[in-house]
């Protein structure tokens, strides 16, 4: 698939540097990207290059804009205000890269060029989805998810997803606007594809990935398996991701056919009598109800507390 050219021109070189290298370190995104610092360049590139997305100043007037043939042009402004031709959306400079990065695709989203271009095809030497589950609590399961995917992050693309009622927001981690809800809504607009939303919602704990986990449980109270099984397999099919984690308990309605999607489970456990007869009785539930394919992915993890 050939790239998109993205074109940023501000007078602020260092502005249009520094957000042409955060757009770059999107490794998902297949954008050509190209900074200058004057509009006479625009008009000379464009007489011979097809310019997909440009991001200009608002400092030159729309007298000049109207001359640009872009497919989509975004006025980088320092204020907030309607002064945007027909074919231009007004973004604020002054904000973070990801928020910027969230505008673009917004607009070419609901002007129905989403998927069109945005995403490198990855090829991927083999998928893997590993759910983290036990039926004994308190036990450290989240903190070993988050360990796993740091590990495997150093050789593979890997995203965390926390499918827990409380999954610890504002404590493992950041309190943030955008969750795993807002997968889950996007999830349920059928033509949205999930791998350009994450790019706008994944946050970074060194090479992992990962979603922040929902703020209100009732969100991962509704969703059924079937959903969470078709976007857990959106995910691996229109994401850059290799691995994926989910970090699950008893919330997850029907979790027993969420965990047959998985490639393997971790199962954590303790060496007391408490938790192996909770371990036992899970064993033979799965059993009685038919999911021996479950059982057999199942690898127990020890834990010393």
């Amino acid at each position: 698939m050939q790239s998109k050219n993205l074109i940023i021109c501000d007078s602020e070189e260092e502005y249009a540097d520094a957000l042409a290298q955060y757009i770059m370190k999107k490794d998902e995104l297949a954008f050509q990207v190209q900074t200058c610092s004057d509009i006479s360049y625009v008009l000379s590139l464009q007489e011979n290059t097809k310019i997909h997305y440009l991001f200009i100043s608002s400092d030159y007037s729309k007298e000049e804009r109207k001359k640009l043939t872009a497919e989509k042009v975004f006025v980088l402004t320092e204020k907030i205000r309607d002064d945007a031709l027909e074919n231009e959306a007004v973004v604020f400079k002054y904000q973070p890269g990801d928020e910027i990065l969230a505008e673009l695709i917004r607009s070419c989203r609901d002007a129905g060029m989403e998927g069109d271009g945005f995403l490198k095809t990855v090829k991927k030497k083999k998928s893997k989805i590993i759910g983290i589950y036990s039926p004994v609590h308190r036990i450290g399961k989240t903190s070993y998810a988050l360990e796993l995917g740091q590990k495997l992050a150093l050789e593979a693309n890997v995203l965390y997803l926390g499918l827990e009622a409380y999954g610890g927001v504002g404590g493992q981690f950041p309190e943030r606007k955008e969750t795993l809800s807002d997968v889950i809504y996007y999830a349920r607009q059928e033509q949205s594809n999930l791998g350009l939303v994450l790019t706008t919602i994944v946050q970074h704990r060194g090479r992992l990935d990962y979603v922040n986990p929902v703020q209100i449980s009732e969100d991962i109270k509704t969703v059924s398996a079937g959903e969470w099984i078709d976007i857990i397999t959106r995910i691996m099919e229109q994401s850059i991701y290799e691995i994926l984690i989910l970090d699950m308990d008893e919330t997850v309605r029907d979790i027993y056919s969420v965990l047959q999607i998985c490639s393997e489970i971790h199962m954590l456990t303790i060496g007391d009598e408490y938790a192996r007869s909770k371990v036992r009785q899970f064993e033979e539930e799965l059993t009685l109800l038919g999911y021996e394919d479950v059982w057999r992915r199942i690898i127990r993890k020890e834990q010393n507390l």
